[in-house]
């Protein structure tokens, strides 16, 4: 369910205050929205870890080339990059890794990895998404040694299975399933043994803004029906009802690409009703350039210096269409409201 195709729309939208909406340059994606924005958007973000934004060794084995896009662009990928995972390391910290990790929508995310590379490994990491795009990624992890060794090397005698679109070992999982099936999703992580008295992490990037806000309602009152200490991190477009957001969603129609969820994406208010009216302990939503001004001043001063941004302006607008929202249920009392950013 990766759908995120609204990231190509980021340049698009852009233009809107340089050339006006009329003239906004408009990516063709003849395959719809499902395979190829997802690799569009892997293929931006492999450029700016190219371009030296952040490291991430292993993107290279899930997608060939890097494609080269404004520096705003690739700032807005540095703040979503690090911003999650910012969350994350949070949350295995207070959990001291005795946790789970659930990524709904996966695709082709590297945080595995990277936060294995950091000594930050979860009990269980979980990936769904749809079955073309879990078998593209199992295809890759199986014929790449630099993505299955590190899967093999810490599992000890665990045997990695990998077969019918899915991989299976001891700690790291990757599954079919559609998003809107929840009788699908439990029975999927029922089977790999999910604990849902354990701390749990449930992370989506551009993904619930895709489903009809009836069925994306039901997944989220369903994670916290279902898990007592779980932590919700969603990240989203924002502010949709403006112009420089009605261009973007104009531009995915073209695309065939909907945004059935989009009645959600208002302002943070509503990413944070989203949770607060469907069993959440609290919630709280964050623009993404109040993000990166969170994010480490060394960071920001060391990849402010990799490209010359002539305005600010174009970055301040597309920061201002996306977000961080989180939610917490804590009745076990470890202190999930201090994850996040400050508030």
């Amino acid at each position: 369910m990766v759908d995120d195709a609204i990231h190509a729309t980021n340049d698009d939208a852009a233009m809107c205050k340089r050339k006006g909406p009329s003239l906004v340059h408009i990516p063709v994606y003849q395959q719809g929205c499902e395979n190829s924005a997802f690799l569009y958007t892997l293929s931006v973000q492999k450029f700016a870890v190219q371009q030296g934004y952040w490291k991430d060794p292993y993107i290279q084995f899930l997608v060939k080339a890097g494609e080269r896009k404004a520096p705003e662009i690739n700032r807005g990928y540095f703040a979503r990059a690090e911003g999650l995972r910012s969350v994350m390391r949070q949350f295995l910290k207070l959990t001291h890794c005795a946790c789970q990790i659930i990524n709904l929508g996966a695709g082709f995310d590297t945080n595995f990895w990277l936060l294995k590379d950091e000594g930050l490994e979860a009990d269980l990491f979980v990936e769904l998404d749809m079955r073309a795009v879990t078998s593209r990624k199992c295809h890759m992890v199986r014929t790449r040694a630099k993505l299955l060794e590190p899967v093999q090397a810490s599992h000890g005698t665990t045997p990695v299975v990998i077969e019918d679109a899915e991989l299976h070992s001891r700690h790291y999982h990757i599954m079919w399933a559609d998003l809107r099936d929840l009788r699908q999703v439990e029975e999927k992580l029922s089977q790999v043994g999910v604990d849902k008295n354990k701390p749990t992490l449930f992370l989506s990037e551009c993904v619930l803004v895709y489903m009809p806000v009836d069925k994306s309602n039901s997944l989220v009152k369903w994670v916290a029906s279902n898990f007592g200490t779980t932590f919700f991190l969603n990240y989203e477009p924002v502010n949709m009802g403006d112009r420089f957001g009605q261009v973007m969603v104009a531009n995915l129609r073209k695309r065939t690409c909907d945004l059935a969820g989009v009645e959600a994406c208002m302002s943070l208010e509503t990413q944070k009703e989203r949770f607060l009216s469907n069993g959440w302990e609290g919630a709280t939503a964050m623009d993404m350039m109040t993000v990166y001004h969170n994010l480490p001043g060394e960071e920001l001063q060391r990849i402010e210096r990799l490209e010359f941004m002539d305005e600010r302006e174009p970055l301040q607008q597309l920061m201002d269409h996306y977000c961080i929202a989180w939610a917490w249920r804590d009745v076990n009392k470890i202190g999930l409201e201090s994850v996040g950013f400050n508030r």
